[in-house]
């Protein structure tokens, strides 16, 4: 009897996506707002509760993010992530600056304390991963000029989680600075391990994986996947960051048939990840929350524009370009909840969970607006001021090369 409502359920989650994927598709709009509204009208105190098929949907939903990023990571090389991370790290430092400072800050106006202050520091730094992967598939911008920047900077925050959960992990449960920072170095040693790996070792990586028969490739591919990036959490080292690196690893051949054979899996399992985050919000705890969230949101979405417009600008991308890099790290995710959850098992602050979630489901609803509309809203804003501006020229100004898209190989790297 379980298994049939489990069918039944599941079954109607998936064909429910579906039809909203449609609408959405009409619409020429994101289909992450609609799965979200989904979750909350059919989670806890929704209208329809759905308990039978919730564990599924929870393994479902991880198995979606990790998807997301090994995709993420096949659009990228070993060489690439490199030369990108040396030169973006002053990106990753101004990005903490600018959007951790608020969080902190917030708690501490609330009264909540140091360790709180940390905590929704890191809910408000972090951009979602999984959220900007899929809005940047569904509005073709991957090879974009700015996607390099914008997966730099994903890059260095999921990378700068290995030493952030660590150490938050630590101060909520009040350990000895010995024992915080063991794990911190072994979080640390397996993130570097790992990179050391895919860019060092890619090559042998992809002849190992290669395969002519699609079947085994795909099993290959998502077996070694799925284990590096539960090896990876198991030590500490978020599973997104291993997913990404087995992408970063693969190249040529193997990186194009495997991208083929894994977007309709991303996509199913990805879907389930965003109505799971909506199913595990209870919408009565939102209303109490919703100002103080609604104003760090606005606060902070205009921190991630500006850390986007910026760091695009630094890599020499047009303005147009800078917009897009801005409006598209909006979003807020998995590393928001996770971080926020950590807090809510400590119990340290009983507002802080509700706040966190009504934060980042605002934010996740606002990430693909702003991805998509904040490029066109500043050149609309640009030439309404442009010739009315005190310093205003007669004489027309010479004209910008268009940007253009760079050449990719079969793979969709740039």
């Amino acid at each position: 009897m379980h298994s049939a409502v489990f069918l039944i359920e599941f079954g109607a989650i998936i064909l429910g996506l579906g039809l909203l994927g449609r609408v959405a598709g009409r619409l020429k709009f994101s289909p992450i707002p609609l799965y979200l509204l989904a979750g909350l009208a059919f989670g806890e105190g929704g209208l329809l509760p759905l308990p039978a098929s919730e564990e599924f949907v929870a393994i479902g939903a991880e198995i979606g993010v990790i998807l997301l990023l090994l995709m993420l990571g096949l659009e990228y090389t070993a060489s690439d992530l490199v030369s990108n991370l040396k030169t973006q790290y002053p990106a990753g430092l101004v990005d903490f600056t600018l959007n951790a400072v608020p969080g902190a800050v917030a708690a501490l106006l609330m009264g909540w304390g140091p360790v709180a202050a940390v905590v929704l520091a890191g809910v408000t730094w972090i951009s979602s991963s999984g959220v900007i992967a899929k809005v940047m598939g569904d509005l073709g911008r991957l090879g974009n000029r700015e996607t390099p920047v914008i997966l730099s900077v994903l890059v260095l925050e999921d990378l700068a989680m290995a030493v952030f959960l660590p150490i938050v992990t630590a101060l909520l449960a009040g350990v000895s600075l010995a024992a915080g920072s063991a794990t911190l170095a072994i979080a640390l040693g397996v993130a570097g391990g790992v990179l050391f790996v895919a860019v060092r070792y890619g090559r042998l990586i992809s002849r190992f994986v290669s395969s002519d028969d699609p079947e085994k490739l795909l099993l290959v591919v998502l077996g070694l996947t799925l284990l590096v990036a539960g090896i990876a959490q198991q030590l500490q080292v978020s599973a997104a960051v291993g997913a990404f690196l087995v992408g970063i690893a693969l190249s040529g051949e193997v990186a194009e048939g495997t991208h083929t054979l894994l977007s309709p899996l991303r996509d199913l399992f990805a879907a389930v990840f965003f109505v799971f985050f909506g199913l595990h919000t209870d919408p009565a705890s939102i209303p109490p929350v919703l100002l103080p969230a609604l104003a760090l949101a606005v606060v902070t979405a205009l921190t991630k524009i500006a850390t986007g417009y910026w760091a695009a600008k630094r890599a020499g991308v047009g303005v147009k370009g800078r917009w897009r890099a801005g409006g598209t790290l909006v979003a807020r995710g998995e590393f928001s909840i996770v971080i926020a959850g950590l807090a809510v098992t400590a119990g340290i602050e009983p507002a802080l969970g509700p706040l966190a979630t009504a934060y980042v489901l605002i934010l996740v609803v606002m990430g693909p607006l702003t991805a998509r509309y904040t490029e066109p809203v500043a050149t609309w804003i640009s030439k309404r001021r442009g010739p009315e501006g005190p310093h205003a020229s007669t004489t027309p100004a010479p004209a910008k090369p268009q940007e253009t898209v760079p050449d990719q190989d079969p793979a969709g790297r740039v």
